[in-house]
């Protein structure tokens, strides 16, 4: 079975969207969301992951709204908690729908200056009364602005405290940027990835929470690249062995968009600490001139590694097994 871990809902038909305008615009929408029918979903999938996931040869991709669409610096406290719970009712449709193609991942009501304390209720809602099986955690909920404290402090613990007791992961994704100096998916996506990594070094979050499981995506950012760097800064720090230190807990996805870049994640990280991506429909949706084939379709990348059919397995489906443990076929 071929498992992507990484999928978001970009293509949510237009009424969504509406609703959100509205939301923002004070114009107060339905409170109970947008009146979208189940064929419109069909038809917003049909023709985009459903279809690539047949072409591709995938067979299940873990689902949640689009990151991008987040905005948790958009309003307030309330206005992102009625978003997060219209999203994440959408993506249960979504699954309720295609359960054999799509498993829920919820986005959480985060809000700048606001405790992630107030993002356990709907975390347990999701993952109680509607199956989901993990959440996106967005580490500068100020879009682009990082204005709260690193992932290592105690200001997180409560929302890692209800991820632990419902074991559920959470994917490190950041959301839009609203800082012009960062292009959203080109620079404030990658920036995030990094700026995890390195602020789980210099603390000591998994002595705390030995089962907290964290995916970073996007290859990691920069971090396969400058992993000398790191294990060095983290010498330097008198801290563990990155091993021992955070790849008990911390996994990497695949989204990366060309043979070299997967290659080298591959020699670096862990086969363990893997777990297969694309991504699609998203940041990145071309024809690379090169290969003639799409940059995102990531599949391709894992096939042609020199990994042993084992290795393959492992980030095609069973690291996916292990760290989304509520996950069900």
């Amino acid at each position: 079975m071929i498992v992507d871990c990484h999928g978001h809902y970009t293509t949510a038909p237009q009424p969504l969207w509406d609703w959100r305008k509205e939301q923002v615009g004070n114009k107060k929408p339905d409170a109970k969301g947008p009146k979208i029918s189940d064929d419109q979903i069909r038809e917003s999938l049909e023709g985009a992951q459903l279809k690539l996931q047949r072409e591709r040869g995938s067979d299940i991709t873990f689902f949640s709204p689009r990151a991008g669409s987040m905005e948790h610096h958009v309003g307030d406290a309330a206005i992102s908690a009625q978003w997060s719970r219209v999203q994440n009712d959408l993506i249960h449709r979504v699954c309720t729908l295609y359960p054999k193609n799509f498993a829920p991942v919820c986005m959480l009501p985060q809000s700048p200056g606001v405790s992630p304390a107030n993002c356990v209720e709907e975390l347990e809602r999701c993952v109680e009364q509607m199956g989901f099986i993990g959440c996106n955690l967005n580490p500068d909920p100020s879009g682009g602005w990082w204005k709260e404290v690193p992932l290592t402090d105690k200001w997180w613990y409560p929302v890692y405290e209800k991820m632990v007791e419902l074991d559920v992961p959470a994917m490190v994704h950041v959301s839009s940027s609203c800082n012009p100096a960062f292009h959203f998916t080109g620079a404030h996506y990658i920036n995030a990835d990094t700026t995890a990594f390195m602020q789980l070094i210099q603390g000591d979050l998994f002595k705390d929470f030995p089962q907290l499981k964290l995916v970073i995506p996007h290859g990691g950012g920069a971090v396969p690249y400058h992993w000398g760097r790191y294990r060095g800064l983290a010498q330097d720090m008198k801290k563990p062995l990155l091993t021992q230190h955070l790849l008990k807990n911390v996994y990497f996805d695949t989204c990366v968009y060309h043979q070299p870049g997967i290659d080298l994640l591959l020699k670096v990280i862990p086969v363990e600490n893997i777990l297969f991506a694309s991504e699609m429909v998203g940041a990145v949706r071309g024809i690379d001139p090169e290969t003639g084939q799409y940059f995102d379709d990531t599949k391709r990348y894992i096939d042609s590694s020199k990994l042993s059919a084992g290795d393959k397995q492992k980030i095609f489906e069973g690291n996916a097994k292990k760290i989304y443990s509520r996950w069900r076929i």
